[in-house]
């Protein structure tokens, strides 16, 4: 008597450990993609847990921020493009600030999320995107408190801004490319979560944020170029405040160095990653 399977049974899952640089496996990842959504929304709960001010501080920070550099080097003679420097200066600092953030918070996401990973299966690579993707309800707010910057200072809306879910896109992708890196590495390494915010900072000063591009000195200019930041902040720029020509060469720059970083970051992660619950 042949023995047929039921028609309702589930598929039948077969868990196997990875070896050497396989491939992300992207379809499973799409599988657990409540799970990415559950922990973002997690992380964002968390974030504004028990706080007086909330999601004030995501406008805290850009205005605060903006205000020290205006004073600062606001009248150092810095190219604007005709921008007042107060709309120039923040509208780099609303992108640079969800790259900072969502880099530090992938960066220690693994090894924060030690008991699940120990426990439970499933792909690995959805705790720091859940990191990245949290972390965009705070641009949301600080896009918005840019338009709301760019009225008060009387400056028109321009048909750039539908270039913004592509500039949106792309800086999303830089801070998971570092991320995965950064969320691997503080594994094996734990002086990673030391180096992160000395970092980041050093980073802040070697971006185009308080200044231009064009103020950098032209024996540097290709140096600077290699920060895959650098065109998008360039580009955030251009979007906002209609100032000067597409920087196209920027973009295209970053965009490279953005794929390079981020390939290579999940290849690592991938073979990393059999590991995980041994080394935590």
């Amino acid at each position: 008597m042949a023995l047929t399977a039921d028609v309702g049974a589930p598929p039948l899952v077969v868990i196997q450990p990875s070896r050497g640089w396989r491939a992300l496996d992207f379809r499973e990842l799409w599988r657990f993609r409540e799970l990415v959504y559950f922990l973002a929304l997690r992380d964002v709960k968390v974030r504004y847990k028990q706080t007086a001010l909330g999601v004030a501080w995501v406008l805290l920070q850009p205005l605060l921020a903006m205000g020290i550099f205006s004073i600062v080097f606001g009248q150092r003679g810095l190219t604007t493009n005709g921008v007042p420097y107060p709309l120039f200066v923040v509208s780099a600092l609303v992108p640079w600030f969800y790259f900072s953030n969502a880099t530090s918070g992938a960066s220690g996401s693994v090894v924060g999320n030690t008991q699940l990973i120990s426990k439970v299966y499933f792909p690995r690579l959805a705790i720091p995107l859940a990191a990245v993707l949290a972390n965009l309800v705070d641009l949301s707010i600080g896009l918005l408190l840019e338009l709301v910057l760019l009225m008060v200072f009387g400056v028109g809306l321009s048909w750039q801004l539908l270039a913004l879910p592509v500039l949106v896109a792309l800086v999303v992708l830089t801070a998971l490319g570092v991320g995965v890196w950064l969320s691997a590495l503080d594994v094996e390494y734990r002086d990673v979560r030391y180096a992160v915010p000395f970092f980041v900072q050093v980073w802040l000063f070697a971006t185009p944020v308080i200044y231009s591009a064009g103020d950098v000195p032209e024996r540097w200019r290709p140096l600077l170029m290699l920060n895959p930041m650098t065109g998008v902040i360039e580009g955030f720029r251009w979007a906002l405040l209609d100032s000067g020509e597409a920087p196209l060469a920027a973009l295209a720059g970053s965009t490279l160095i953005v794929v390079i970083l981020l390939a290579t970051g999940l290849l690592y992660f991938r073979r990393m990653e059999r590991t995980f619950a041994d080394v935590i």
